[in-house]
């Protein structure tokens, strides 16, 4: 009896993913799905892909190897803060380390024989042309065992193609920005819920990705918590009220939810300043400086006290509190809940 070919497929829930899982389950291959968590993309789409699908999936958290990645790109970034080529040469290297391991584990019943991914040569101008894939397939280490279904005959066939555990002939030819052949494969194969390519990450977004500039900025050593602080509120920095170079990091929200977020993320060390019955936003501050934010130094070189900057954060509360344009620092009630 044959044995069945078996596949790890990069499953974001996107239409193109869909589709290559729906190419090589037509050829009778068996598929498995798998999809990386970063602090910018997850599982929210995968999970309902993977049910319509039938197909397992599997679900990795790599957030801080991400990070690492993101502080320093090997590739640079694109239009935003998005390094796309080494983003997924890291998720392709971990699906190649995962396929790796398990194929040399004797318990295993069924060998991964490749991975494949729903990329399209061409469809994203600065992460997808030929020279893009090549280098994703070599830094992941993948040369040879990464099948792009929808593209497979514009590129070097695979070595699953080459030993005939895939059909080539059954594979597509599809290149460019246009979506046509995807939406007509769709309505073939009865897919009619995916969510629409627009919207992309969240590094690619003008206002997320100037935030997330600002924090790298004033600190440099960000954390994965840092990042997921990023996308809520307006964000000030106030190096000049810290002492040796290290920011005050102030988030005010920017409604009600906002500031409830802010209040349930808030740390030890942290202080939160909330309008105490009249409506405002709640500023949480952040000191970078751990012995500030202890309490072992109680000056900055100004001779600020850590009361005299909470006054001045204070003060920008009442700037984004349009019903509080009559008041000054010393007349709206506040309260000051230090963690």
């Amino acid at each position: 009896m044959k044995k069945q070919v078996k596949a790890l497929v990069l499953l974001s829930g996107g239409l193109d993913s869909i589709l290559a899982v729906k190419l090589l389950l037509e050829q009778g291959i068996a598929v498995e799905t798998i999809n990386f968590r970063t602090n910018f993309c997850g599982p929210s789409k995968a999970r309902p892909a993977a049910q319509i699908l039938g197909v397992p999936l599997r679900e990795v958290n790599i957030r801080e190897d991400f990070l690492l990645i993101l502080k320093n790109p090997k590739h640079g970034y694109g239009a935003g803060l998005n390094p796309c080529i080494d983003c997924h040469a890291l998720m392709l290297k971990k699906a190649g380390e995962i396929m790796r391991e398990e194929n040399s584990c004797p318990e295993r019943s069924r060998r991964i024989d490749f991975i494949a991914t729903g990329e399209v040569l061409g469809e994203r101008p600065m992460s997808q042309h030929k020279q893009a894939l090549d280098i994703v397939a070599k830094d992941a280490d993948l040369k040879g065992y990464l099948l792009r279904p929808l593209s497979a005959k514009l590129l070097e066939p695979t070595i699953a193609e080459q030993k005939g555990l895939v059909d080539r002939a059954k594979l597509l030819d599809i290149s460019g920005r246009s979506r046509k052949r995807q939406m007509a494969l769709a309505k073939k194969y009865g897919v009619k819920e995916y969510p629409t390519p627009a919207g992309g990450c969240a590094l690619t977004q003008k206002g997320f990705s100037d935030r997330l500039r600002e924090l790298m900025k004033h600190k440099p050593d960000f954390n994965s918590f840092d990042v997921d602080l990023v996308r809520f509120g307006r964000h000030f920095f106030y190096p000049e009220l810290v002492e040796g170079g290290d920011s005050l990091q102030v988030i005010l929200g920017r409604n009600q939810e906002e500031n409830e977020i802010l209040a349930s993320l808030a740390r030890p060390g942290n202080i939160l300043i909330e309008p105490d019955n009249w409506p405002g936003p709640t500023a949480l501050m952040r000191f970078c400086h751990p012995e500030f934010n202890s309490g072992s130094r109680s000056r900055n070189e100004f001779g600020m006290t850590k009361d005299e900057i909470v006054d001045q954060v204070k003060e920008l509360i009442l700037q984004f509190s349009p019903k509080a344009k009559n008041f000054s620092s010393s007349d709206p009630k506040f309260k000051l809940i230090k963690k």
